[in-house]
């Protein structure tokens, strides 16, 4: 399956003192869907938001909203932010000690469910959960600050998760990359295999509507070639 490339702002590098407006720029601008980073201090060292954030950017915005959540006992929460507003939702593996159960519970809300590993973390969390995700997220940094350098091998390892799901007859399960990701890298990311694509100081720093255009043009003519 040869899965459409949407690009997903990331809302950790937007001006919280004016959420809104960025919101809405980010829908004008062609963003295809909000991502919403989740630390709670604990798994991640950083705290950021939770369920009731979500609830107050719904009515913001048409965009389907994705919910990353870096944070131990996710079961607790998940029903929250699925009533929040959430389309989708991810889990990590590192913090999820009964993994089908947490993705059965995010698909019991309605809401699409993704298992997400660490940089090391082996691919083969994701290959066993694969058939129960409707996508999987590869961090291509540590978790937990914004603005990190992208981490190389996340590009070999997407090549062997897209080559085993395809495989697999997985092919609907998508790709997700969130970390360091920038106009300059984001055609390389495409063609190795994802097709939901996190970005944020990479889109928020300077102008977005050229920084996101400009991102789509370089990975539309990475796929050309």
């Amino acid at each position: 399956m040869n899965h459409e490339i949407k690009i997903l702002p990331s809302l950790l590098s937007s001006n919280f003192a004016n959420l809104e407006a960025d919101i809405k720029m980010c829908q004008a601008a062609g963003a295809d869907i909000l991502h919403v980073d989740v630390m709670d201090g604990h798994f991640v060292p950083n705290i950021t938001i939770g369920p009731l954030i979500v609830e107050a950017i719904r009515p913001a915005t048409s965009l389907p909203i994705d919910c990353h959540l870096m944070i131990e006992e996710p079961d607790r929460y998940i029903e929250d932010f699925a009533r929040a507003g959430a389309d989708y939702i991810s889990v990590h593996a590192e913090t999820a000690s009964h993994l089908h159960r947490t993705l059965s519970l995010i698909k019991s809300t309605g809401v699409r469910a993704g298992v997400a590993l660490n940089p090391v973390t082996p691919l083969s969390f994701a290959m066993e959960a694969a058939e129960y995700c409707d996508f999987i997220l590869l961090m291509s940094v540590n978790p937990g600050f914004g603005g990190q350098s992208f981490i190389p091998s996340f590009l070999q390892r997407a090549e062997d998760l897209r080559e085993f799901l395809d495989f697999n007859e997985l092919e609907h399960v998508e790709i997700e990359v969130d970390g360091g990701v920038k106009v300059e890298n984001a055609a390389a990311i495409a063609e190795a295999g994802a097709s939901m694509i996190v970005s944020g100081s990479g889109l928020f720093s300077g102008d977005f509507e050229a920084n996101i255009r400009d991102m789509r043009r370089a990975i539309d003519a990475g796929r050309i070639e």
